[in-house]
Order: C-alpha cells, then structure tokens, then sequence
C-alpha cells in the first residue's frame, strides 16, 4: 500500500462517504490505495502507530469542523515521528481561510473543495513526479458522468453496523448564508438510473438504511419521485422487510405530486430533516433565505396530520437581527405545528461561510475554536446566550430524546420557549450541569420541578413514561449521584 486515505468521525457509525469517493476515483492509483476511518476521541499515539504500521507514502486526511483539532495534533504527531510522511489534506474545514490554519501548515499539501479528479492527480505527482510546487491545490469540479461512484466501497460490515450515507446530487442552489453551501453556484444531479441502480445493489447486499446528504431533495420533484418509488417498491415486495430513508427538505415546496408519494410510506420509513432556522423575515433577509413563511408551516402541518414521516425540524439561535423574543415566538410557532423533533442549534462560523459579513454590524462574537459557535452579538449578550446553549442541551435530553413524551407537554404549557427556559435555568442552578446527568436523575428532578409549580398528577406522568420506578426512589432520597460534566461533539 502506498497512499493511505483517513479520518476522524464523530461516531463509529458514521461511514466517511467522502473517503470512498476519493477511493473509488483513484485510477491507477486505486490498488496502492486504503481506507483506515477513527473515531474522535482515541488517543493519538495509538492512531499515529496504527497509521504507521501500513508503511504509506502519503497520507490523505479529511477534515471537518468536529475532527480538525484531533486531526491537527494527530499530523503534529505524525510528522514528528515520520518526518518523510507526505500529508494531504482535504475536506471542508480546510477548503477556505486555508493558508493561516495550523494543521496547513504542517502538512505537506492541501486540496480546497472538490477532490475527485485534483487528490488522484496530486497523489501521482508526488509519487512519479514533476513534484508538485505548490502546497495548497483548488479542486476541479468534473461533469458528474466523470464521478466514480463509491457505492460498492461500503463493506459488508458498513452495510451490517453503519449509516450508510449517499447522495443524488451536489450543490445547492439557496445562498443561506450561514452554510458553506451558500458558496454553490447550483446543485448538479448525478444521472439518477446509475445512481438508483446502485442503490439496488446496496439494497441487494442487505443495505435498509440508507441516508440522502442531498442539501435539497425535493429540488426536482421528478428526481425525488423516482427516489421514493425505488423504496416503495422494496416495501412492497417485502413488507416484513422494512428499509429506512433520511432526507433533508426544502420546507415550502412541497406539491401535491410529492405529497402523494410521501402519503404512500408506512411508518417507520421515512425521515425528513427540515430547515426552518428561523420564522422571522427581517432575519431571513439579512441571511439571504428565501422561505414563503405560510406555505412552510402549511407543510409541516399537512406532513403531521396525513403522512407516517418522522420529522426532524431545525431552527438557529443567533443570526443576525434575531433577539431572544423573536426566537422564541418562531420556537413556539413551530412548537404548536407539532413535528416529532425541533432540532435547536446555535448558529456556528464555518470558514468561508458570507455570515462573517454581518460581524460588524450587529457585533457577532465567535468563538475562536472550532465548532466556532456564536458567543454573543448585538441583540443577545453573552450570558443570554450561554442560557440559549443550556436550554438547546436540556431539550435534546428532555424533549427530543423520546423519554419523556407524556411529561413534556404539560412541561410545556401554552408558552412553550417561556416555560421550557424556567426549567432549563431551574435545572441548571440544582446540577451546574448540561452533559452526563443520569437518566434516573433526570427522571427526578423533572418531577420535582413540576411538582413545585404545582402540576398535578406528575408521577403518574412520568409513570407512562417509564420512570415510575426512578421517581417513586427518588422520593425516597435515592437519587444518582451527579456526574462530571462531559462534552461531545457530533457530526
């Protein structure tokens, strides 16, 4: 083996598809070449002598925003102790602000953006020469046709025990400017009889579920019919068999041709992740989001009330010109639409992303280290901030953990965000914790928070949520132990 492909993912279960692309593109190149994937949080001695004991010539690394300090002091190692080690990088968090990074500056090379075509070329000219002169290498995008895809590259143990992540096309053509898709002149679709008939052979290996990257499924509704037939047609040829599909939707376009479709899926099949970020115009204007604010809602409601989808719906704290208030009003917007998951991020800095614009007029504050979150701005002062960071945790643990289903509700109220940030600051002042609070300690300061606003009934609540027992003991006074605060980044 000459050339050794690697990464870090945010969790065993995560399959770099990425790595695979470039493998599956390598030309003449591809039997020197391997895949060896780590999960963030190794330590770096074993994963340098793990590296090593292949004996490679070069050594490609993706990196993103949830891996690059790892990977920064795993390169750092590295080339102390194989100095002759050749070091290419790759991957999004490199592709731009490139040349003051640290983890740029000691590898050998770096490719921005696209590496299909540039990685393989780079690696053959270091390998056979001309040595290539320039350290930082743009990517070529190619016609899609000219992609390899690399699909057959997912093992038999990935099929067994991973996600499975795919694509049907790249790009994007929104300009929200909080995404690095936003640097997209458009999506480009890969021919989608080559792209579903290999899904038919990961399907054939015993694939079920597959998860779509696509920025924007629902994009060309022909395309996603064609898509969701191909899974129809598995369930219905074996309905005890069931297969799993995860798509990201534009929210307000959604016509009655792929409402159709969607009506036909039984539960458990489908899973669309939805981007809401914000129900404020005056906000999406300042982020360049275009969003018919009514026809998003109506789709979400029409999703919850005729469909079997699972839905997962996103919005942002922190873009510019969105104060606490107005936050809050879309959460509880978006709350009373009733999808099963509202996914609370805080707005992060990705390099290159055009939000960086807005720094001085509504004074953005990042945190300088990765995942660069937002620590304050103009209409939100640090410490209101940190409570919307305690508040994004606790509602993962409390109200999108699927634990407390009959409790959270009533947690809730007819003012959801209100309410649910009484509780949020409430838990914080008796834990001093947001990461690592044992469930049965969870179970029972939730019970005790509401038997102090009076709720009735609580424990029976908590009862048809499983945690009868957990609560009745921590009447008792046995209540867990606290644990030490932890921190876990995901992808």
């Amino acid at each position: 083996m000459t050339i050794l492909l690697s990464t870090l993912n945010a969790r065993y279960t995560h399959a770099s598809l990425g790595l695979r692309y470039l493998l599956a593109n390598m030309g003449e190149l591809r039997e020197q070449t391997r895949i060896q994937e780590f999960v963030i949080g190794a330590k770096t001695t074993e994963l340098v002598e793990r590296i090593l004991a292949h004996e490679p010539t070069i050594v490609g690394f993706g990196v993103y925003i949830w891996n690059v300090e790892e990977t920064t002091k795993l390169v750092a190692t590295l080339k102390q102790v194989a100095p002759h080690l050749v070091i290419v990088l790759g991957g999004p968090e490199i592709s731009h602000e490139t040349n003051g990074q640290q983890i740029v500056q000691l590898a050998d090379y770096a490719v921005t953006g696209w590496g299909d075509v540039t990685f393989p070329k780079l690696c053959a000219d270091i390998l056979h020469g001309p040595k290539p002169l320039m350290k930082v290498h743009a990517g070529v995008q190619p016609p899609m046709a000219d992609i390899a895809l690399p699909y057959a590259l997912y093992s038999d143990d990935d099929i067994a025990h991973r996600t499975l992540y795919v694509e049907a096309s790249r790009g994007c053509p929104f300009k929200c400017e909080f995404c690095l898709s936003a640097l997209d002149k458009t999506a480009w679709p890969f021919d989608i009889d080559a792209f579903l008939a290999e899904m038919e052979s990961l399907h054939a290996r015993g694939a079920r579920l597959f998860k779509f990257v696509d920025r924007t499924f629902n994009l060309n509704i022909k395309t996603s019919l064609k898509i969701m037939q191909f899974f129809l047609d598995k369930l219905a040829a074996n309905p005890d068999d069931p297969v799993y599909a995860h798509f990201e939707l534009v929210p307000d376009h959604l016509p009655d041709a792929l409402k159709e479709g969607i009506a036909k899926f039984p539960p458990g099949a489908l899973q669309f992740e939805i981007g809401i970020q914000s129900f404020n115009p005056v906000v999406q204007a300042n982020i360049s989001r275009k969003q018919d604010n009514d026809k998003a809602a109506a789709n979400i409601r029409w999703l919850c009330d005729h469909s079997n989808v699972h839905m997962h719906v996103d919005l942002i704290a922190g873009l510019p010109g969105e104060t606490v208030e107005s936050f809050a009003a879309g959460f509880d917007k978006l709350w009373a639409l009733g999808p099963h998951e509202i996914q609370f991020g805080i707005l992060k800095r990705l390099r290159g992303t055009p939000i960086i614009r807005h720094t001085q007029a509504f004074g953005l504050v990042f945190d300088p280290h990765p995942p660069y979150t937002i620590l304050a701005n103009r209409d939100i002062p640090f410490p209101a901030m940190q409570r919307l960071v305690r508040f994004a945790r606790y509602w993962d643990v409390v109200a999108n953990s699927g634990r407390f289903t009959h409790v959270t509700p009533v947690l809730l109220g007819e003012q959801p965000f209100a309410n649910f940030m009484a509780f949020s600051d409430w838990l914080y002042a008796n834990t001093d914790a947001t990461h690592r609070i044992a469930l049965d300690r969870l179970a029972a300061l939730v019970g005790k928070y509401l038997q102090q606003q009076g709720m009735p009934g609580v424990a029976a609540l908590l009862a048809r949520d499983g945690h009868g027992v957990k609560q009745k003991a921590s009447h008792a006074g046995q209540v867990a132990a606290p644990q030490r605060q932890a921190r876990h980044l995901a992808a």
